[in-house]
Parts: structure tokens; C-alpha cells; sequence
């Protein structure tokens, strides 16, 4: 008689687990939760950057004094990333920095909207643009951490399309309070309209700090305490190093956009008149924000299967061909909408392929142990870049003029594009 034991299973493991399928795998809490503090984020101070270019044009400011606040602003946002980036891999603390970083957003907004003079308008965008140099590529390398490799395109699509949702609504809002204020109020100094949207942006600002605190989850993360700053530096794999310089190389013709509201605003007013100039223009830059957040989540999807690197290729291409049809639009002294809101369409989905792959490209060049570290890398030099790109095209514009300052844009952004081509190949 046979024992009953002997026809026991011989082993007690469970049948295998159904695979996850792969959109539970990106699509979680950690995902989501840094798209909706990126969305409030972007809100709060995406409002301002609508503004700022009519608000400097009521107070006799130049281009080229908008140029160095943005680049200047740009610049501290960039060296803030690498050396965030570096403490965030030597120490671990990611979540509590990102939080930092986006608190000090509402209190730059707060610094911008008492601002009766430039130098104050500089402080509060130093103050955010501080803010959010810490806390970019730290939420990137916790985003990175917790989705599978095989789908960083989609997760940082997806994140993208949310960052720029308050980017669109954001602006949008803004200009409507604008034109509200101004039609419904008798104002005595026509800065009041502005300082009153300025003041309603830091609501989302204190919102997002609350989002990331409650729903983002920072992925198990070991610190490094033995990591040395610039031992780590040229221990970076020297693909990446000709990477960086790509982007660098780019980076110095990709203009701040607000030169691209204060152009439109510019071209605007001898019909217009300036405060409907300067609506007319934010809601070219929402039309940019509404391009950048519907092509990320597909340009992810793309990149996934075709390539990260093959994606980015085209979408500096459509950089330098923003520069371009710029510059002709000063050139031939045209301010139709349809042509302007061709540029703020090209301006729109190149910015979304550039936020949504850049990093995705350096993931796959990097250790893990040194990822936010590398992103940071990242931030600098486009900052830096841009610091050049941003006070370089406004310093051209009011010296020369603005045909030759987007000029000078398009021909580094599209140097830029043959050297990223470049190492394709290698």
C-alpha cells in the first residue's frame, strides 16, 4: 500500500506569480505623486514667467535685463542640481531636500510680487530657481528608482504631461485674472493687476510641498558616504562627458522662453496696445504649455521603442528650426498669430521631447550609485548653457537687434544637434 506521503508534492513553493503588467509597474503612487506636486509646482511659478516679461515692459525694463534675471536665475539653478545631486547620493536624503526645494518656490513668489524695482524681481527668481535646482534631479532619480528600465520613457512622459498641466493652467488663470483685474478695477498703478496674480501663484506653490509629502514614496536608497566630488566627476564614463557636452553645446543657443513672450509682446503692441499684447502673448506661451503637455506622454512611448537618443536628435532639430522662424519673424516684421503660434508650437514639442528624454539618455549611462549625481551633471550644464544662450540673445537683441540675437540661437542650437547626432555613433 502506498504510503500517502509519497504521492505528496515534492515541493511546497507556489505556482509562479502572474507577471505585472507593465503600466501597474510605472503607473504607482511614486509616479503619480511627483506628476501632481510637479503640476501645482508649475503652477505656482509658471504664472509668473507669463507675466513677468509685461510687467518688466510697465516698469521700462529692457530685454536685456530680462535676459540676465533669467539667466542669472537659470545659472544658480544649474550649480544648485549638481552639488544637490551630490549631497542626495553621499548622504541619501532625496525626499527632505525635495521638499526644500519646493517651499523656497512660493517664498520667491512672495519676494516677486512686493518687488518695486529689478534687483528685488532678481531675488525672488534666484529664491525659486534655487528651489528648484535642489529638487529637480533628486525627484528625477527617485522617479528613475522606482519604474523598470524598460519603461522610462512613459514614466517621464507621464510626468512631463503632468509638470506641464500646471504649466497650461497655471498661465492660463493668470492672463484671465489679468484682463479681469484690469477691466473690473480702477487701478491707480498699472502694476496692480500683476502683483495681484502674483500673490494668488503661491497658493499651488505651498500645495505642491504638501502633494510630494504626502503621496511620494522615496524608493530604498543606500547612502555613499565615501563619494568624492570630483573623484566621482572624472570616474563619469566618457560617453557621458561627450554627452554633456552635446547638450552644453545646444544648451548655449536654447533661449529662455520668456524672450519668446517678451518677442511676441513686442510685435503685439504697435496694434494691441501693451497689456492686450501681453495677454495675447501669455496665452501664446499656454499654447506652448498645451503642445509640450499632450507630445511627452507619445514622444516617451516613442523613445521607448526607437530610442531615447534617436528622439532627442529630432527634438533639438526642432530647436534650432524655433530659433529660426524667430528670427525671420522679426526679419520680415511679421505679427501675424498664425505665424507666432507656429513658434510657440515648435517651442512646445521640442521642449517636451528635451525634459522628457534628456534624463532617460543619461540612465542608461550611468550607475546607479551615481545617477542623481550625473542628472545634477546634467542641470549644470544647461543651466550654465543657458545663463549663456538667455543674457546672450538679450544683450544681442537690445545692442544689435533681435534678428541677430535668435540668430545666434539657432546656429549653436544647431551645432548642437550635429554633435548629439554624432554620438549616436559611437
Amino acid at each position: 500500500m502506498t504510503d500517502s506521503k509519497d504521492t505528496a508534492p515534492l515541493s511546497n513553493d507556489k505556482p509562479p506569480a502572474a507577471p505585472v503588467p507593465l503600466q501597474r509597474e510605472w503607473l504607482n503612487r511614486t509616479v503619480v505623486g511627483a506628476g501632481l506636486t510637479s503640476a501645482l509646482g508649475d503652477f505656482c511659478y509658471e504664472t509668473t514667467t507669463v507675466i513677468l516679461p509685461g510687467f518688466l515692459a510697465i516698469l521700462g525694463i529692457p530685454a536685456a535685463v530680462l535676459g540676465l534675471i533669467e539667466g542669472l536665475a537659470d545659472a544658480v539653478a544649474s550649480f544648485t542640481k549638481m552639488i544637490s545631486g551630490y549631497v542626495a547620493d553621499k548622504l541619501g536624503h532625496r525626499k527632505l531636500l525635495v521638499l526644500v526645494g519646493y517651499a523656497l518656490t512660493p517664498a520667491g513668489q512672495i519676494a516677486i510680487a512686493l518687488a518695486t524695482a529689478w534687483p528685488m524681481l532678481l531675488v525672488g527668481r534666484i529664491i525659486s530657481w534655487f528651489g528648484k535646482g535642489l529638487r529637480g534631479p533628486l525627484r528625477d532619480a527617485i522617479v528613475i528608482q522606482a519604474i523598470p528600465p524598460r519603461a522610462r520613457g512613459r514614466a517621464f512622459g507621464f510626468h512631463r504631461a503632468m509638470d506641464t498641466i500646471g504649466a497650461v493652467v497655471g498661465p492660463l488663470l493668470g492672463v484671465a485674472l489679468l484682463g479681469w483685474a484690469q477691466s473690473h478695477h480702477g487701478w491707480n498703478d498699472p502694476i496692480g493687476p500683476f502683483r495681484l496674480v502674483l500673490w494668488l501663484s503661491v497658493i499651488p506653490g505651498v500645495l505642491a510641498v504638501l502633494a510630494f509629502l504626502g503621496f511620494v514614496k522615496d524608493p530604498a536608497f543606500s547612502p555613499n558616504p565615501g563619494l568624492r566630488f570630483f573623484r566621482a566627476l572624472r570616474g563619469l564614463p566618457p560617453k557621458f562627458k561627450r554627452y554633456l557636452g552635446a547638450v552644453g553645446l545646444f544648451g548655449m543657443g536654447d533661449f529662455s522662453h520668456s524672450l519668446l513672450i517678451l518677442g511676441a509682446t513686442k510685435l503685439l503692441t504697435p496694434a494691441l496696445g501693451i497689456v492686450q499684447a501681453a495677454q495675447i502673448a501669455g496665452g501664446l506661451y499656454v499654447w506652448r504649455n498645451v503642445v509640450q503637455s499632450a507630445a511627452s506622454f507619445p514622444v516617451g512611448m516613442l523613445a521607448d521603442r526607437v530610442g531615447a537618443l534617436r528622439i532627442l536628435v529630432l527634438g533639438y532639430a526642432l530647436g534650432a528650426m524655433t530659433g529660426l522662424l524667430m528670427a525671420i519673424t522679426f526679419w520680415l516684421h511679421v505679427n501675424t498669430l498664425a505665424l507666432l503660434a507656429a513658434v510657440f508650437l515648435l517651442a512646445g514639442l521640442y521642449t517636451a521631447v528635451q525634459e522628457a528624454l534628456e534624463p532617460t539618455v543619461i540612465a542608461e549611462m550611468v550607475s546607479a550609485d551615481t545617477l542623481a549625481m550625473s542628472i545634477g551633471a546634467l542641470g549644470t550644464t544647461n543651466g550654465t548653457a543657458k545663463f549663456i544662450s538667455s543674457a546672450g540673445v538679450g544683450l544681442i537683441w537690445s545692442a544689435l537687434s533681435p534678428v541677430l540675437g535668435f540668430a545666434f540661437a539657432t546656429i549653436t542650437m544647431a551645432a548642437g544637434t550635429v554633435m548629439l547626432a554624432r554620438l549616436r555613433h559611437i
